[in-house]
């Protein structure tokens, strides 16, 4: 029976101490600074959207805007209570695709991660180059450059959560805290005055309010609440993220959800109370938010304290999809469903490989869009949408099977949940649609259909390896070891002694061409050999053409077919240099027969790297 040992000074697996690797990860506080910026930062353009879609109804319908906010706090309380119960019934993250996954089946819980990994992918963009916009807009002269402007953000939040997610929580704990400080002043200060103390900010700016308004009618007050649910988004990502906590993981992204949920919410109804109290409008070139600024604290420096620390947040709230995503990723590949390389951490807790997927697709948008927002935001919340529905709709199947007390109010309170955000993803997916949004209901089914191929991939690889099943005992084979070689060198010499360790009978081969020059220099080395004589043979193999891979892969082919019981291996000599710079001084030669081998043969392949240092 094997028995498995332990490396001096190692610790065994199974009395690995209780905090080890637990500093990596995340408590509540930086749970929220961590993974909540998306959520924190939709203030700046929540309410803006109520309003802005309100406004089709003139000043009459911007009355309308604190009970549409009203009704967006009444779902963000229902979504928090549901993701709450997400977090315990699925400690292991996934959010809405664990839930999924258990019972609503498969397919559907390849949609909800579908539609999860377009919104994270999404949201960085969106994030970046609303950040960048912010900025732009301060300091115009930046407006050329805001491209280049996007991508160095983006390669300084990569490169903060590659050291960790912990350390991405401390550097960004700052900025989240001076944000949501600063909309708590705002909205305090604003609440004790009875009218704007100033209005320069909007002075000398167009109205955007409709000249020929229309009713307010259900239509409008639906896709004002959807509109506004953008301010939602984020939600969900500590749901997903749950492994990233501190023992007791689950109670910790328990706190940080309903601490998200509380903070949100209160900003979200302050901001509508003083919209609705100082009679704001929205205004060509000036965000609502500024407006507030300017209305609840003057036009002077904590005016510009709020300017600034939105713009730091917009581009900052990228960050929550570096912590959601990867872990996401990680349950799909450890389901099948995506390369296993991305199920693999590197150290400080890091899933690397989901980390640099998620910043080259996002790479890629931003430089499609040019660095413009406005490309990007009708693309933006819809998969949202659909991932909080099938949670919701997964969550009452889930009080269903566990019965138990307040397991009906529960289930009507998703089912409730799952109603408004439904009729959100429908109704933004139908305003969108001619916007860009027609591009996400294209994209997320052939997510979904790479998912399954995946899936199909790794099985049929399963069941060619033999995976589950108890293989047969190893034995012991003949083998032949086959040596390419060109020269004789101290090279050549540690290759045949590591081919005489690893098989019972060795070959050098040698590829020979026709014009003089190749044949001068293989008389040469022949005759360097008998006379070195190292015990083994050397095989010529000729070539009309300069090829030099497949005449070896056909001499393994050969000797394979003439030896089908015995074990082919082709060992490969190659130097290493010192300098990383001096292997583009290298033939390549050894990677030519690789391939050939490889891509010609089934036999094992082996190279040997001779250090030059």
């Amino acid at each position: 029976m094997p028995v498995l040992t332990t490396a001096p000074g190692a610790t065994p697996a199974d009395e690995e101490p209780p905090d080890a690797g637990e500093r990596h990860r995340l408590t509540a506080v930086t749970g929220l600074a961590a993974l909540s910026l998306d959520a924190m930062a939709s203030v700046a353009y929540g309410p803006e959207a109520i309003v802005l879609v309100l406004a089709a109804a003139g000043a009459h319908g911007l009355g309308f805007t604190l009970p549409v906010t009203l009704a967006i706090a009444a779902l963000l309380a229902v979504l928090v209570a549901s993701y709450r119960q997400v977090i315990a019934a699925f400690p292991d993250g996934g959010g809405s695709y664990a839930v999924a996954r258990t019972h609503l089946g498969r397919r559907t819980s390849l949609v909800a991660a579908g539609s999860l990994v377009l919104d994270y992918v999404l949201n960085v963009a969106v994030a970046v180059t609303a950040g960048v916009a912010a900025l732009t807009s301060a300091f115009p002269a930046l407006y050329d450059d805001r491209l280049w402007l996007c991508l160095a953000v983006l390669a300084l939040i990569t490169a903060v959560n590659l050291r960790g997610i912990v350390e991405s929580a401390k550097a960004f704990i700052v900025p989240t805290v001076v944000f949501v400080g600063s909309i708590l002043v705002l909205i305090a200060v604003g609440l004790f005055r009875s009218e704007p103390v100033s209005t320069a900010t909007a002075a000398g700016h167009a109205s955007a309010l409709a000249d020929n308004a229309t009713t307010v009618g259900a239509l409008l007050l639906l896709k004002a609440f959807a509109s506004g649910c953008a301010a939602l988004t984020g939600v969900e990502a500590i749901a997903n993220a749950v492994p990233s906590f501190r023992v007791p993981r689950a109670r910790r992204a328990q706190h940080a959800e309903v601490a998200l949920g509380a903070v949100l919410g209160v900003m979200l109804i302050g901001l509508s109370v003083l919209i609705s109290r100082f009679h704001l409008q929205p205004v060509e070139g000036v965000t609502v938010l500024a407006q507030l600024a300017d209305a609840s604290l003057g036009h002077n420096w904590g005016f510009y304290v709020i300017q600034f620390a939105t713009m730091i947040l917009l581009a900052l709230s990228a960050n929550t999809s570096f912590g959601g995503l990867p872990v996401l990723l990680k349950l799909l590949a450890r389901d099948n469903h995506l390369p296993h390389v991305f199920a693999l951490k590197a150290d400080r807790q890091v899933h690397r490989h989901g980390v640099l997927a998620l910043a080259a697709v996002s790479t890629a948008l931003i430089v499609f869009s040019g660095g413009d927002t406005n490309t990007l935001v009708p693309l933006f919340a819809i998969g949202v949408f659909v991932g909080f529905t099938i949670a919701q709709a997964g969550m009452v199947l889930h009080w269903r099977t566990e019965r138990g007390p307040g397991s009906r109010g529960r289930a009507l309170l998703n089912g409730f949940g799952g109603l408004l955000t439904g009729v959100a993803a429908v109704v933004v997916t139908a305003t969108k649609f001619e916007e860009g949004a027609w591009l996400i209901v294209i994209a997320l089914p052939l997510l979904v259909v790479a998912f399954e191929a995946v899936h199909r991939a790794y099985a049929r690889i399963g069941e060619r390896l033999g995976l589950g099943r108890i293989p047969e005992h190893p034995h012991r084979d003949r083998s032949v070891v086959i040596v390419p070689v060109s020269s004789l060198s101290r090279l050549t010499s540690e290759a045949l002694t590591a081919a005489a360790s690893l098989g019972d009978e060795v070959r050098a081969v040698t590829v020979c061409h026709p014009d003089p020059e190749d044949r001068s220099a293989l008389h040469a080395l022949e005759r360097s050999w008998a006379e070195w004589d190292p015990g083994v043979p050397l095989v010529r193999l000729s070539s009309e053409r300069r090829a030099l891979g497949r005449p070896i892969a056909a001499y393994v082919r050969d000797v394979m077919a003439s030896e089908p019981a015995a074990r082919v291996t082709v060992l490969i000599p190659e130097t290493e240099p010192e300098r990383l710079w001096q292997r583009l001084l290298q033939n390549q030669r050894g990677a030519v027969v690789a391939h050939a081998v490889r891509k010609e043969t089934g036999a094992v392949i082996c190279r040997l790297r001779f250090r030059l240092f």
